[in-house]
């Protein structure tokens, strides 16, 4: 069929515009502004990012996750992880200060095995440990049978700092749970070393001798041997609480039990609290101590027997009230006294007894004819006394020559004799015209004096108005037998005052101490 001339026409421009879009009718080509097809949008504006800063990890305050190599890991308690001690510390131990940890021992854990008594010949098998503790850490036990022990031939290195002292405590206390009057909770520290005593010595045996060797109180293990010098290494800045355990009948653990142990050991720095017997007892040796704080221990506060003949110097005694026998309890026991006898040196100590059981605070017994100057007694108990000599081997010249005048008698020095029931007394048949006679030996001692001590032991007026007297430089030369190194001379301290703290600035115990006046409860 023929189209039309417009037909044709409209088929042509069709075809010219093929090119631009479809051609359907009215909506073939775009009229513009009207469905045109939308421009390419503009991007969007991005938003600037916001750098992330890193975060920094924080310190866990929970317990540690893990123990030290060498530790058993045995839970945990006040939110640290428990890390217990191996029963037997051989070669070198080191319990590290780390955060969320705390250290136990369980039963007796000891250093080493017992080397014997002669370090040039040692027992065969035998294996020496040394176990080193680092300043801030916390060591507890359990109960009674759990301590500490350090056996001839081994050492510690328990060395803290005033501000990061090391304590050795009860669990009870590591719970929160402990107050003024809570003793024995573990069992505490024994150090046990080759230097000479009196006990153990055998028939025929004179001490000094390798052949004096005993088990030390409180356990099975073996202290002495003839090497005065003899070194367990050093405890400094240590605090030990709540310890003390009765195993038999005068057979218990004391805070520190010091046996046999050398001149080449440092012991400064230490308190024990709240033990269930003495605080620190020692048993022969040549151990020398300083700056020293026993307080609220249940039975003496310092204790010395068996040839002990070292010194000790700044001390402070302060007894709680609810518990406390003797300040200073004193003795020569074991074989052969009256040739190797108990003579230790005693300078700057403070004794303030306030326990209502009510005793003395210096008792000697035995045969002990220690050396005591520039020290303060304050009795606080009505009719207790400072002094009582109570046998009378105690007046006797061990050596033989004379009664209460021997040159080797107790001697006083620069003493404040400061109790309500007087200077002293005397018991098992000694008067006490006869103790009076004794101190009368002495020089600068103030007698029925009124103290002025603040603070519960820092010295008043009164105290500071003593002279103080000069130490001697070495034990007297006419004593037997005596083996080298027990000169006390370079260990004393002289000072130009009495007691243990002169004044509101003599502050060696602030820091690391506890539960005694002016220091925060333990």
């Amino acid at each position: 069929m023929l189209k039309s001339k417009s037909y044709r026409s409209a088929l042509l421009a069709c075809a010219a515009v093929a090119m631009l879009g479809a051609c359907s009718g009215a909506d073939g080509v775009a009229s513009p502004g009207v469905g045109a097809f939308a421009p390419t949008p503009a991007p969007a504006p991005v938003t600037p990012v916001t750098p992330v800063t890193p975060v920094t990890p924080v310190t866990p305050t929970g317990p540690a996750v893990d123990c030290p190599t060498g530790f058993s890991n045995v839970g945990t308690v006040s939110n640290r992880r428990i890390c217990q001690l191996p029963a037997t510390i051989t070669g070198n131990l080191v319990v590290p200060n780390r955060a969320g940890t705390i250290y136990s021992v369980s039963g007796r854990t000891q250093v080493g095995t017992d080397l014997g008594a002669d370090p040039a010949s040692p027992i065969a098998g035998a294996q020496s440990g040394i176990l080193t503790i680092e300043p801030g850490v916390t060591i507890f036990g359990n109960s009674g049978l759990d301590y500490l022990l350090v056996n001839r031939g081994s050492q510690i290195f328990a060395e803290g700092s005033a501000t990061s002292p090391i304590i050795m405590t009860s669990r009870q206390n590591v719970e929160g749970t402990t107050n003024e009057n809570s003793i024995g909770q573990w069992g505490g520290l024994v150090v046990n070393g080759r230097a000479p005593t009196t006990d153990g010595c055998g028939t025929g045996v004179t001490p000094p001798s390798i052949a004096c060797t005993a088990q030390v109180e409180g356990s099975n293990a073996f202290y002495g041997g003839l090497s005065p010098a003899d070194n367990s290494g050093r405890i400094r800045y240590l605090r030990l609480s709540y310890s003390g355990f009765t195993i038999s009948p005068n057979n218990e653990l004391n805070g520190i039990t010091f046996a046999g142990v050398g001149s080449g050991t440092t012991a400064e720095f230490i308190q024990v609290h709240n033990s269930s017997d003495d605080g620190i007892e020692i048993f022969g040796g040549n151990l020398n101590l300083r700056r020293i704080v026993l307080s609220g221990n249940d039975d003496d506060g310092f204790d010395t027997d068996s040839g002990w003949r070292g010194a000790a110097q700044f001390g402070i005694v302060y007894q709680r009230t609810g518990g406390g026998d003797f300040g200073f309890e004193t003795s020569s026991r074991g074989t052969n006294t009256a040739t190797f006898f108990t003579r230790p040196t005693y300078a700057n100590w403070t004794i303030v007894m306030r326990s209502t059981v009510g005793r003395d605070a210096i008792i000697h017994n035995t045969g002990h004819v220690g050396r005591v100057y520039n020290s303060v007694l304050r009795n606080e108990i009505s009719g207790q006394q400072c002094l009582n000599l109570a046998t009378a081997v105690t007046l006797t010249n061990p050596n033989g020559a004379g009664v209460a005048t021997a040159p080797n008698g107790p001697l006083y020095n620069s003493v404040f004799f400061s109790c309500s029931g007087g200077n002293a007394e005397g018991s098992s048949g000694i008067a006490t015209p006869q103790v009076d006679a004794q101190i009368a030996l002495g020089a600068n001692n103030a007698l029925n004096a009124a103290s002025t001590l603040t603070g519960g032991f820092i010295n008043g007026a009164n105290e500071n108005a003593v002279t103080a007297s000069a130490f001697p430089t070495a034990l007297n030369a006419t004593d037997p037998a005596l083996p080298a190194n027990t000169s006390i001379t370079g260990f004393l301290t002289a000072v130009p005052y009495i007691g243990a703290v002169q004044n509101s600035t003599d502050t060696w115990y602030v820091g690391w101490t506890c539960g005694i006046p002016g220091q925060p409860a333990c």
